[in-house]
């Protein structure tokens, strides 16, 4: 099982010294999340659903938001080992001649390094304001998924979709992976699908050790409802490791990659890893 190391849960300031650390220590992933823009008016949370009235959102409005490819290209220049991803980047809410164009340019300038994590994202006012129907979210993220594949792979690409329509159009440089790893995320029946019949990965949120088996169990069961065929789906998502047991247990439910944030405070971040490291990854 790998491990993977969430950027989202440290200040940024501290960004440099956790990157550096994770490369040092081996950890094999970095992720970055994504929003395009936070409404003020934040509508659409899964956490009104939950809390009714008293809803908040999990991150308020202000909360500073950096361009994924800006940042990735940074993070490439600064490792040579480490693989880069998104957990994840809002795919449909941009034309796909851009999102294929960040994932395509990082690819290339860190070697290989490029891990692609897509939703269709939880914030609908966010697709509000970006001016675009956010009951499209899931039929926009399947578009492009496809539309993105050929754009990195095939030396003339036109379109007639339901949402992006061009004349044939080149598309240069490729990405250096001859299949860049897409990873889907999302919880919901479709989104689970959505990762058997399109993605290379699912990536799911933090889940306790006790759950780990369910969620594996229903992304296996989603590839046998979709009739997929070739390599089974890669299995990413957060977890907690208080003991070798739990890390076995994450293994033997079938976990491929487990993101974890060993820290309480992120100051206290490199020393954290710096422990995890030693003592589950050898």
């Amino acid at each position: 099982m790998r491990f993977g190391v969430p950027l989202a849960r440290v200040r940024p300031e501290l960004w440099n010294d956790v990157v550096d650390a994770a490369e040092e220590l081996g950890y094999e992933s970095l992720w970055l999340s994504d929003h395009l823009v936070f409404p003020t008016a934040m509508a659409g949370s899964p956490h009104e659903v939950e809390a009714g009235d008293d809803a908040h959102p999990p991150v308020p409005p202000t909360t500073p938001v950096y361009e994924p490819g800006a940042l990735l290209s940074y993070l490439a220049a600064r490792t040579e080992r480490i693989r880069l991803g998104t957990f994840v980047y809002l795919l449909a809410i941009r034309h796909p001649f851009v999102a294929a164009r960040t994932f395509a340019t990082v690819d290339v300038l860190s070697g290989g390094r490029v891990e692609v994590g897509v939703g269709a994202g939880w914030l609908r006012s966010e697709w509000v304001a970006a001016g675009y129907d956010p009951t499209t979210r899931g039929r926009r993220l399947d578009e492009s998924i496809e539309v993105c594949r050929r754009l990195w792979t095939e030396d003339a690409v036109s379109h007639d979709g339901e949402f992006w329509a061009w004349d044939e159009v080149a598309f240069e440089p490729k990405p250096v992976q001859s299949r860049l790893p897409v990873l889907v995320g999302g919880e919901s029946t479709a989104a689970l699908r959505r990762a058997a019949r399109l993605g290379d990965g699912w990536i799911g949120m933090v889940h306790r050790v006790d759950e780990a088996a369910e969620w594996t169990a229903k992304v296996r069961a989603a590839s046998e409802e979709v009739g997929r065929t070739g390599p089974p789906v890669e299995v990413t998502m957060g977890g907690t490791v208080e003991s070798e047991a739990d890390l076995a247990a994450y293994e033997r439910a079938g976990v491929d990659r487990l993101i974890v944030a060993p820290w309480r405070r992120s100051g206290d971040a490199v020393a954290a890893l710096t422990e995890f490291a030693g003592r589950y990854s050898g």
